[in-house]
């Protein structure tokens, strides 16, 4: 083994696991802060623009989640491919499966060009027929997502950087572009510094501009990076790696694509009640993510911890890296179920929200953060899915909560019961989330007696 393979071993092999959690996840788990601040703050800017252009930005959320889920979900599978790799020693498999990697997302990201010049409209006016609401969201989603090269490879340089045991470049590089992106908001949406005032269009401009300035940072970090090795301007696709990559990346993708399908039902049930609700349950997506997203940062350093001890059959690091990651996600998500539930008025003020607006976030809120504290155990359990290769389970778990039961008890307790009712529903299906959570968690143990 060479001095630079031992370098990573070290880290991600014989570190103190509690030591080694903080150092793979705290950068990361910034960056997501600063990430989650950027969402609260582009909605912000652009809720002071106009009522309108929220709730355009709340219509076009779907479709971008559709986006970040092909891009995550194909990244989550690289990182838990080159991870196990590095770990079992194999560091010209894990290159190859860097480059297959970085061909799917190009691929996927000329999938959304298509889909943003040709069903962008098509998929607004299913929610509404106001003729200027489908136009400045049409607008905004076609910048998105004609323009969507530098989310897909930010995110791949991002995954593959966290892989190799460093999480410093990739809170360099999310951290970057969205302050980039924050400076740049107010600036096109409102016109300043000689710029024209563009509202929506120039929150996308802004949003897009900063992905790619975070693009050209990842570049340049990966091009230095000791452990990894690709081809960037000739990537090739090789089908063994990269069938290994999607057998993750498939169920993760799905995973984090029924979002986009669970986003937009709940809107169609939602409009019926009260348009406003959708640009609460928009608004909620944007205040959560202050709450989610630290989690997935932690979750995001402790997948290659579990990757990699789990190439080297180490199954007591294992478990110790995953109840100090459990432990921390529940205190923290129990946390944000306390901020939203004493102060909604104030999180809802944020956003310049009328009393009628108001008076829907605020149960909205207090009801949903709920649900926090279980979805903590479910996601940071999905990880070892994940890190092991069987992503299926997570997929199977996000199906059911999302679809299987927040769906149908959303719809039925918003007839039965009225629009308040509707926001209990999160709380059932995350019952049933962590349930089959630990029924797929014990199966899971089993692979580990090594």
């Amino acid at each position: 083994m060479d001095t630079e393979n031992q370098v990573t071993e070290n880290r991600l092999g014989t570190m103190g696991v509690g030591k080694l959690l903080v150092v793979m996840s705290v950068p990361t788990m910034f960056s997501m802060l600063i990430q989650a601040l950027y969402n609260i703050v582009d909605s912000i800017f652009v809720s002071h623009y106009s009522e309108m252009a929220l709730t355009a930005v709340s219509l076009a959320f779907p479709l971008q989640m559709l986006t970040f889920a092909f891009a995550v979900g194909t990244g989550v599978g690289i990182c838990s491919v080159i991870s196990r790799r590095l770990g079992e020693r194999r560091e010209e498999e894990a290159d190859r499966a860097a480059e297959s990697g970085y061909a799917i997302q190009l691929l996927f990201m000329l999938m959304f060009v298509l889909i943003g010049a040709f069903l962008a409209k098509p998929f607004v006016k299913l929610y509404t027929s106001d003729t200027a609401l489908v136009d400045m969201t049409t607008s905004y989603l076609r910048i998105c997502l004609m323009l969507s090269l530098g989310t897909f490879v930010n995110i791949f340089c991002e995954k593959t950087l966290q892989a190799t045991g460093d999480t410093i470049h990739p809170m360099i590089i999310q951290a970057s572009g969205a302050i980039f992106n924050v400076i740049f908001d107010p600036v096109l949406i409102f016109g300043y510094l000689g710029f024209p005032a563009m509202g929506v269009k120039g929150a996308a401009i802004a949003t897009v501009a900063g992905q790619l300035f975070a693009m050209a940072l990842g570049l340049f970090f990966l091009k230095r990076n000791r452990y990894i090795h690709i081809r960037l301007l000739r990537p090739v696709l090789r089908k063994a790696e990269a069938k290994e990559i999607m057998t993750v990346g498939v169920p993760s993708i799905i995973m984090q694509g029924i979002g986009t399908v669970m986003t937009s039902l709940m809107n169609a049930i939602l409009i019926v009640h009260h348009v406003l609700a959708t640009t609460v349950f928009g608004v909620y997506f944007k205040l959560q993510s202050f709450v989610f997203l630290p989690i997935f940062g932690l979750n995001s350093g402790l997948m290659p911890i579990l990757g990699y001890n789990y190439g080297a059959r180490n199954k007591e690091r294992m478990m110790k890296a995953l109840k100090l990651a459990l432990v921390f996600a529940f205190l923290f998500m129990t946390f944000g179920t306390l901020v939203f539930s004493f102060f909604p008025d104030v999180l809802l003020g944020l956003f310049n929200a009328s009393d009628e607006l108001k008076t829907i976030g605020e149960v909205a809120l207090r009801l949903i953060s709920w649900s926090f504290p279980l979805a903590a155990i479910s996601i940071t359990v999905g990880t070892l899915f994940q890190a092991m290769g069987d992503g299926v389970y997570s997929m199977i778990i996000s199906i059911v909560r999302q679809l299987g039961i927040l769906i149908p008890i959303a719809w039925l307790f918003g007839k039965l019961f009225g629009l308040d009712a509707i926001w209990y529903s999160f709380m059932v299906a995350e019952v049933f989330s962590l349930a089959l959570s630990l029924f797929f968690f014990r199966k899971e143990l089993r692979k580990l007696d090594f």
